[in-house]
């Protein structure tokens, strides 16, 4: 069942791809969003139930967060895969699309295209959800990044695509130092030779219920220092002030279904990064200080939103 979350959106994507029939893709795209969203449920009253579904040696094993982020998804995606069977067949009526801003034409990407990204996307965020390996984590916050930036480029003008090069640059950036807070994650349970060096197999490496079990073991200053790139790493992705550039520029240019899911969904699988590294400090002790960071970047994100918001007469930019 955990396989198939993320086997459904996949394939459903490649056949998309394949195929490349409008009509097909605009039926097969929110049967892909129930599929997924029974699926979710299923594992979700699972979980609830006191079970721990697992798949592939464990790689796939979610928790009662993993699962309440994973839920969240599902069902936001199946709401926006229903409301793009009937935007994708007005933008395919409009003859001439011009910008609002400079009035110059433009065209839309291939709609067979956007709707494999979607379930791309969909895949992705699933595998963030359901893994405990904060490796495999990284690579799935990654994949999101890498699926939903040719979302944002649907309306192919200047304005699109520059929001589109902002995002895949900040972004990636971010991606890179949440790499870094990953290494030094492992540092801070790497003790050379003696009694003290921490029993690790081969299932363990990079599993949270690992770094978890062994936190009093570790090295505050590492742990600390840890937090801190991926903090900044994920807060980067998430939206957190002053990292937050790219996410005005990508929610107004992006198809409003885009951008339900980038805010409704993207955001928490960063967050979800984040509560990880959380988790780990918290077992350790040291909840107090990344605690503490959390308040000072969320008070920080509201003061910036409520100092920008007052003067923004774009809607869509406003949100964001």
């Amino acid at each position: 069942m955990l396989e198939a979350l993320i086997l459904l959106p996949l394939v459903a994507g490649l056949l998309m791809l394949a195929v490349g029939n409008a009509g097909f893709c605009r039926v097969l795209l929110p049967v892909t969003g129930a599929g997924h969203v029974c699926l979710s449920l299923a594992i979700v009253a699972a979980v609830a139930g006191g079970a721990h579904p697992a798949a592939l040696g464990g790689l796939l094993a979610p928790d009662a967060l993993g699962a309440l982020f994973l839920v969240l998804a599902s069902l936001l995606f199946f709401a926006a895969s229903i409301y793009a069977v009937g935007y994708l067949r007005e933008e395919e009526a409009i003859e001439v699309r011009t910008c609002i801003h400079d009035g110059r034409p433009f065209t839309n990407a291939p709609e067979r295209r956007f709707t494999a990204c979607l379930c791309f996307f969909l895949a992705a965020m699933s595998l963030v959800t359901t893994t405990p390996h904060l490796g495999a984590l990284w690579v799935g916050i990654e994949a999101t990044t890498l699926s939903s930036a040719p979302l944002i480029y649907f309306h192919r003008h200047r304005r699109s695509l520059e929001a589109t090069w902002k995002y895949l640059i900040i972004c990636s950036v971010g991606i890179a130092l949440a790499l870094l807070g990953n290494i030094l994650l492992s540092v801070a349970f790497y003790a050379p030779g003696g009694a003290g060096e921490l029993p690790v197999l081969a299932d363990d490496i990079d599993s949270l219920g690992w770094f978890v079990a062994h936190a009093g073991a570790a090295a505050p200053p590492w742990l600390k220092a840890a937090f801190i790139f991926l903090l900044v790493g994920y807060g980067t992705k998430m939206g957190l002030a002053p990292l937050h550039n790219w996410l005005p520029d990508a929610h107004s240019q992006a198809p409003s279904l885009v951008s339900a899911l980038l805010s409704g969904a993207l955001l928490n699988c960063a967050l979800l990064g984040i509560l990880r590294g959380h988790q780990i400090l918290l077992a350790a002790g040291l909840g107090d200080f990344s605690g503490g960071l959390l308040v000072f970047f969320g008070i920080l994100s509201l003061l910036t939103a409520a100092i920008f918001i007052v003067g923004q007469g774009h809607y869509k930019r406003l949100l964001a």
